[in-house]
């Protein structure tokens, strides 16, 4: 078995929720890697989507932001933030969308809008951009954050994104089209939701995670099965496709 980072094993874990013929709207980091991952392996006709507008692209380089023209490469398409978000992703034909969070509660909603300091005051950050349009209407979502007890909360202090709200069927009473969050990828294990109260549960752990780490990393509840699987290791060819290919500079991927 191949050693691997944590970031490296996030990528992993993101690619292999990502399907054949399905399209995505990525994101920078480990959502731009985990499609272009998923396309050279087992997903060679997925679609990735740029916020900015590129459609189906071939990123020559991570890049260092959604403008960078290194990840429009080849791109079947390029219009606008409206066509990807109004034109695809409100008619419905959005599969996946990644999001990134502040803040993400037990139910999956989530903030990218404000936290609360210590001292009581607010900082303000850049609110939705198109979270809150792929937390309504793509088929579902999936969350990448890092497992601190500031991140995973018992309860958002602002809700910028919807997930799954109150939980039970009140997404679906709230009139929501999209499915809601599927996946919640941190640092420390794979999570997903309970079909009927649709509270997050855990899926798998990561190598070298305990229960208890888990547990005190999690600023509610969490419930760790006993026979909770370890997370499937990257294999072989994917270290050397990330490593080599899709970043060489270890521009997301480098550190633990």
């Amino acid at each position: 078995m191949p050693d691997f980072s944590t970031s490296e094993l996030m990528v992993v874990a993101a690619a292999r929720e990502l399907h054949d013929g399905e399209v995505a709207v990525v994101g920078l980091g480990i959502p731009l890697l985990a499609a272009a991952l998923a396309q050279r392996t087992h997903a060679p006709r997925l679609k990735a989507l740029n916020e900015l507008g590129a459609a189906d692209a071939r990123p020559v380089e991570p890049g260092v932001g959604n403008a960078d023209p290194r990840l429009w490469y080849q791109a079947a398409f390029f219009g606008s933030f409206i066509d990807v978000m109004g034109t695809m992703l409100h008619r419905g034909i959005v599969d996946v969308g990644f999001l990134g969070a502040l803040e993400v509660d037990m139910y999956g909603n989530s903030n990218t809008t404000e936290i609360v300091l210590p001292n009581g005051s607010v900082r303000r950050f850049n609110g939705s951009g198109g979270a809150n349009d792929m937390a309504c209407s793509a088929h579902r979502t999936i969350i990448v954050v890092r497992h601190e007890p500031r991140k995973l909360v018992e309860r958002c202090s602002h809700l910028t994104s919807p997930g799954f709200l109150t939980g039970g069927r009140a997404r679906e009473e709230a009139g929501l089209r999209g499915g809601g969050p599927s996946r919640i990828l941190t640092d420390k294990a794979v999570l997903g939701f309970d079909d009927v109260t649709r509270r997050m549960k855990v899926l798998s752990i990561h190598p070298g995670i305990s229960h208890e780490d888990l547990r005190a990393s999690t600023g509610f509840d969490l419930q760790v099965p006993a026979d909770c699987p370890v997370t499937a290791a990257p294999t072989e060819q994917q270290i050397r496709l990330i490593r080599e290919e899709l970043d060489p500079h270890r521009l997301y991927t480098s550190g633990e």
